[in-house]
C-alpha cells in the first residue's frame, strides 16, 4: 500500500465531500447570520463527541470575531449546564445523525427557555432538524474513513459551515483588524496587531547637521549603529543618510572627504508617524522594488525616533 497516495486520497474524498455539501447551502445560512446579529443574547454550540469537539472550535472563532458565544456539552446540559441557557438565547446544535440522544433529550428545555434553536445536521427530517427554527444541512455521502464509519469527512463539513457562518457575521459586523486584537492580545498574532511604531523605535536619534563633514557623520552613525543618521537644520528634519549613500559616496573616493552631510543625504526621505502600527510600517519597508532597512519616525513634523526593519521582524515576525 503507498501511504503517499492513500492519504492524497484521504484528501480527494473530503474535499470532494465539501463541493457536495456547498451546492446545499440556500438562504438558511443567511437567515442564521441574521438570528445571531439581532440577537441580545449570546450564541450556545451544543454537540457530544467528535461532533462536540468542532462545536468547541466553532465557539471559539465565533467568540474571537465579535460574537458572544459559548460551548455547552449535550450530555452536561442535562445535568445542570442548561442554566446557562437564556431566553434572548440562540443554541446551535450539532448532530450528523440528527437523533444523537443527548442533544435530541435537550431541545425541550431549549424550548421551554425560549431560546432560538439553529441545527446542523446532515438530516433536514431528523427530530433535531424537524424541531430547529434554521437548518444548516451538513450531510455528506461518504466519510474518508474506509469503513465509512469514523467521523471524518462529516467533521469537515461542520467545521467549514462553522466557518462560513463565522465570516459571515465578521463581515456583517465590519469587524476590523483592531477589533481582532482586542481578544488576541497575548502571543505573536497579539504583537502583530496591537503593536505600534512608538513601541519599536529608538528614540535616541543619532543627528547631524547639513554642513558636518563625513568624519562626523561617520562617526555619528557608528555611535549610534542604527544604520542611518538624521540631518536636522534648525530643529527641523531635512534629509536622512543611510549606510547605502555612504557606500555610494565612497565611489569619489578622491573627494570623498571634502563632501558634506548635504551633498549625500537623500532630502525626499520616507517617514512614518509614531502611531502607525508596526505591522503597516514593516510593510511600507518590504513591499518595494528595494527594501528599506531604516526609517524616521515623526510626531506630526517632529523628530522622534528611527525604527529599523530588523527591529520590526523581531516584534512583528511574518
Amino acid at each position: 500500500m503507498n501511504m503517499v497516495e492513500l492519504a492524497k486520497e484521504i484528501f480527494d474524498i473530503e474535499i470532494s465531500e465539501l463541493e457536495k455539501v456547498k451546492a446545499k447551502i440556500t438562504d438558511t445560512i443567511v437567515e442564521a447570520a441574521n438570528m445571531i446579529l439581532n440577537s441580545r443574547g449570546k450564541v450556545v454550540i451544543t454537540g457530544i463527541g467528535k461532533s462536540g469537539i468542532i462545536g468547541k472550535k466553532i465557539a471559539a472563532t465565533l467568540a474571537s470575531t465579535g460574537t458572544y458565544a459559548v460551548f455547552m456539552n449535550a450530555a452536561e446540559g442535562v445535568h445542570g449546564d442548561l442554566g446557562m441557557i437564556s431566553p434572548d438565547d440562540i443554541v446551535i446544535a450539532i448532530s450528523n445523525s440528527g437523533n444523537s440522544d443527548e442533544v435530541i433529550s435537550i431541545i425541550p428545555s431549549v424550548r421551554k427557555i425560549g431560546a432560538k434553536l439553529i441545527a446542523m445536521t446532515g438530516n433536514e427530517n431528523s427530530r433535531l432538524g424537524v424541531a430547529a427554527d434554521v437548518v444548516l444541512n451538513i450531510g455528506v455521502e461518504r466519510e474518508a474513513c474506509p469503513m465509512n464509519l469514523a467521523p471524518t469527512s462529516s467533521t469537515t463539513a461542520t467545521l467549514v459551515m462553522g466557518d462560513a457562518l463565522g465570516v459571515l457575521l465578521i463581515k456583517a459586523r465590519d469587524f476590523k483588524p483592531e477589533n481582532f486584537a482586542l481578544y488576541h492580545p497575548g502571543g505573536s498574532l497579539g504583537r502583530r496587531l496591537l503593536m505600534k511604531v512608538k513601541d519599536v523605535m529608538h528614540m535616541s536619534v543619532p543627528m547631524v547637521s547639513k554642513e558636518d563633514d563625513m568624519d562626523t557623520v561617520i562617526l555619528t552613525m557608528t555611535n549610534k549603529r542604527l544604520g542611518a543618521v538624521c540631518v536636522v537644520d534648525n530643529n527641523k528634519m531635512i534629509g536622512l543618510i543611510t549606510e547605502g549613500d555612504i557606500r555610494r559616496a565612497l565611489k569619489k573616493k578622491q573627494e570623498f572627504f571634502n563632501l558634506h552631510a548635504k551633498d549625500i543625504m537623500t532630502e525626499k526621505f520616507i517617514s512614518v508617524q509614531e502611531n502607525m502600527m508596526a505591522l503597516e510600517a514593516m510593510e511600507l519597508m518590504e513591499n518595494r522594488d528595494s527594501q528599506i532597512s531604516v526609517l524616521p519616525v515623526l510626531n506630526n513634523d517632529k523628530l522622534v525616533g528611527l525604527v529599523r526593519i530588523h527591529d520590526l521582524l523581531n516584534v512583528v515576525g511574518k
